[in-house]
């Protein structure tokens, strides 16, 4: 696969920075809960900060509609409906959503947007996860199927008490946007991410961009550098939000299935064509773990997988192994 033609065992995703040349703008700053950054080449100074302020404003738009910590935005106004009351969101919305239920289909429900009906009971900052039995009463809460999409843009929770949660999927659409943004205006070198999501935009001007996978339990080392172009890369991992409890890593991660976090797994990139199918599909084989996992990226045109598990061994998909 062209995106990948070499792979070198070193695993933190970074990359090479030229901010110090004049014709490299960029930027980073805080939004949809983790960092974002853009880098591209543009030799006019005020033409480049003209398209940095339109992806700060495109990031702050989709965080003011996906959010589910802001009160007015359409995630909010569908987790704060009843069974009762169907919620009219926008287009974008809503296509984000039958997004998402289409990877859970793919997945046989291993992508779960309404796992936030469980996950709303862990507090990662204060150290908080609830007992088996707030679980196992909560647990009923998860359940994809019962997402009802219906005509005219409007939604529906056939049960009650029910969340959804688009941290699995927003920020590579929101890459993407950013992406085709800048594609629009005519960039051809570009490096956009957000927390463990990222696209690089064709190549640094002769030269492969170089993406580092993070090392899981090092966040100062690179465990696996991957020279890319014309890609997305997202990792999910084990360490982007956790607490300790009794020796037991309590991670973001959730299986669906459970209401616990995926115990298998450390890290798991995925390489796609997209950044919306990148970061579902990172969560999604994080669940699933390393022989489903890899059998479903297998059997999936144009999409690679690097996982390691939490005792470092690092397994790839069949297209990045000796021959392939």
């Amino acid at each position: 696969m062209r995106h990948v033609p070499r792979l070198s065992l070193a695993v933190m995703l970074l990359m090479t920075s030229a901010t110090s040349v004049a014709q490299w703008a960029s930027d980073q700053w805080d939004v949809m809960g983790t960092r974002a950054h853009v880098e591209f080449w543009e030799p006019d100074g005020e033409r480049a900060t003209r398209l940095i302020d339109a992806v700060h404003a495109e990031f702050d738009r989709l965080n003011a509609l996906l959010s589910p910590w802001i009160p007015d935005s359409d995630i909010a106004r569908i987790n704060s409906s009843t069974p009762a009351a169907p919620v009219t969101v926008s287009a974008e919305c809503y296509r984000l959503l039958e997004t998402a239920l289409g990877y859970s289909t793919l997945t046989d429900g291993a992508f779960d947007i309404t796992f936030a009906g469980v996950g709303s009971l862990y507090d990662y900052r204060a150290g908080v996860q609830p007992d088996a039995g707030t679980v196992a009463s909560a647990l009923p809460k998860i359940s994809y199927t019962s997402l009802e999409l219906l005509p005219d843009d409007r939604v529906r929770f056939a049960r009650d008490g029910m969340k959804v949660d688009l941290g699995g999927i927003a920020k590579g659409y929101a890459i993407d946007r950013a992406i085709q943004l800048l594609r629009q205006a005519g960039i051809e070198h570009a490096w956009v991410s957000l927390g463990g999501d990222s696209y690089v935009l064709g190549d640094r001007r002769g030269r492969l961009w170089q993406v580092g996978i993070r090392h899981p339990r090092d966040e100062t080392d690179v465990a696996i550098t991957l020279p890319a172009e014309d890609v997305a890369i997202s990792t999910s991992g084990d360490y982007e939000r956790y607490f300790m409890a009794g020796g037991e890593r309590v991670h973001h991660i959730l299986n669906p299935a459970t209401g616990r976090p995926a115990g298998e797994l450390a890290s798991v990139t995925i390489i796609a064509a997209e950044g919306i199918q990148a970061d579902a599909l990172s969560t999604s084989v994080f669940i699933l773990g390393v022989e489903k996992g890899l059998t479903l990226v297998n059997a999936l045109d144009d999409v690679s997988a690097i996982i390691i598990d939490r005792q470092g061994n690092v397994s790839y998909s069949d297209d990045l192994l000796p021959g392939a």
